[in-house]
């Protein structure tokens, strides 16, 4: 690790202590000095400290105060504290109220040296694993579920009041609406978020296989068990399980099921012991559950145990003002992962996605848009470069209305989306003007506030103001 770029401030109001140590460590690391707490307040309201080095005595005031008032700011310093030779039990009380660790005096320059680059190292390792749970949170959260709709409001809604509860949750949808993205954002949301999300996708395991899977064996459970095998249950212990395509579980396996949610236990496979568990249960289906009861394929006392709150997942022909959003994000992540400049839609290409109907969801959607960017060779995705169900109709287009009616239907239908499609003609639209259209609206709901405008319209803040900086130069913004 290079440490010269490395910002370490030394307070001592002693100068001859702060001058030594400044010289004995500016080869090292980019020092600051300070000779009281108003002065080091100073250097650390103007400059991102990595790691402050402070006496415990400073003249009349406390190196503690000094170390409780730098671990206050927005982004805090690593804090060592130098004290006498015998005064630990103060140094020990310094790191119980947050300093990273002492040094004591008379100081040893290598010591200090190597206590300073260990912090430096910690905070490194601290802030790489903050940058990561940011990245799963965005990735995760609700935050990266793209979607501003009247459709999608009640969907968002529910699982900021499910989340934090213990509640079982089931998710209902056609495939490929992103019944898996809403169970991790009512995982991230929940009080559990540390703990383990573990993920079964029932249809894709026998009846034998799906209750070892779940409930694990002991060795010699069945043929082929050489040996136990922990469940995924006892895997989610203290975190959430989703089960994926509950409908389509056997009857012996749904009387299991019933017992691990109902009394939080389970019996692993050749075994009778029971072991108690504390797992949150989400479970997705695209099967009506209620039509499996009546015809007495699902359990009705099951249903009602998974069923303790349901959201339901509207389909993308329910939501298709969402459209441009989804796209522009799917080219944003296409074009990354391709390693191509930024592309756009041709209007036509973009009218074509939006009369269709789009019976595979938003699945489907990202699947055309990835199409779109891979078979394209210049900046503008034409319906040539679409995928053949797009390039031709197929009978499962939406009817194509009169402009005015295209308008108004989505104004009377989805009164709070971002932008409502203007009453001129459909044809003008292309998606360079629709994403400003939509840019000023959000900009108007936040007062001007960018970042706050990126959310509503659920893009990153890096995107909006690259497309900000874009408009600007074309003139588009007033």
């Amino acid at each position: 690790m290079d440490f010269f770029d490395k910002v370490v401030l030394i307070v001592d109001d002693e100068k001859h202590t702060r001058d030594g140590l400044r010289l004995s460590l500016e080869d090292e690391f980019d020092i600051y000095t300070a000779a009281s707490i108003r002065e080091a307040a100073e250097v650390l309201k103007s400059e991102s400290v990595d790691v402050m080095v402070t006496d415990l005595r400073l003249g009349g005031e406390s190196g503690m105060d000094l170390i409780e008032q730098a671990l206050s700011i927005p982004r805090p310093p690593t804090c060592l504290l130098m004290t006498a030779f015998g005064s630990e039990d103060v140094a020990v009380e310094a790191m119980k109220r947050g300093a990273y660790d002492y040094v004591s005096k008379p100081l040893n320059i290598d010591e200090l040296e190597l206590v300073i680059k260990r912090a430096i190292q910690s905070r490194s390792t601290q802030e790489e694993v903050q940058a990561l749970k940011v990245q799963v949170d965005q990735k995760f959260g609700l935050e990266n579920i793209i979607g501003h709709s009247m459709a999608m409001e009640p969907v968002f809604e529910t699982v900021r009041q499910v989340a934090p509860t213990k509640a079982t949750v089931l998710i209902e949808g056609e495939s490929g609406t992103g019944k898996e993205l809403i169970s991790r954002a009512i995982h991230n949301l929940s009080g559990r978020p540390r703990a383990k999300m573990v993920t079964v996708h029932c249809a894709a395991l026998s009846e034998q296989l799906l209750e070892s899977e779940l409930f694990g064996h002991e060795r010699g459970a069945f043929t082929g068990a050489t040996e136990r095998r922990v469940g995924r249950f006892e895997e989610a212990n203290g975190g959430t399980l989703f089960l994926d395509e509950i409908g389509e579980i056997d009857s012996s396996t749904q009387v299991k099921l019933l017992r691990a949610i109902g009394e939080r236990t389970i019996e692993r496979l050749g075994s009778n012991k029971a072991i108690s568990i504390d797992v949150r249960v989400v479970a997705a289906t695209n099967k009506n559950l209620m039509e499996m009861v009546q015809e007495g394929t699902f359990r009705d006392d099951l249903y009602f145990r998974l069923n303790v709150v349901s959201i339901q997942m509207p389909p993308l022909r329910e939501r298709k003002e969402d459209i441009v959003l989804l796209v522009d994000s799917f080219l944003d992540e296409f074009c990354r992962e391709n390693n191509k400049s930024r592309m756009e839609l041709t209007t036509d290409a973009l009218q074509r996605m939006l009369e269709y109907n789009w019976p595979g969801n938003v699945r489907e959607l990202r699947t055309a848009v990835e199409h779109g960017v891979v078979m394209c060779s210049s900046g503008k995705i034409g319906i040539r470069h679409l995928p053949p169900f797009l390039r031709e109709p197929t009978g499962n287009e939406m009817l194509l209305l009169p402009s005015s009616s295209v308008a108004a239907r989505a104004a009377d239908a989805k009164p709070s989306a971002p932008a409502a499609l203007p009453n001129d003609t459909f044809v003008d639209l292309n998606l360079e003007n629709m994403e400003r259209r939509y840019i000023r609206v959000a900009l108007e709901r936040t007062d001007g506030n960018r970042t706050e405008a990126a959310k509503l319209l659920g893009i990153s803040r890096r995107t909006m103001q690259r497309k900000i900086k874009e408009m600007e130069e074309a003139g588009a913004l007033d």
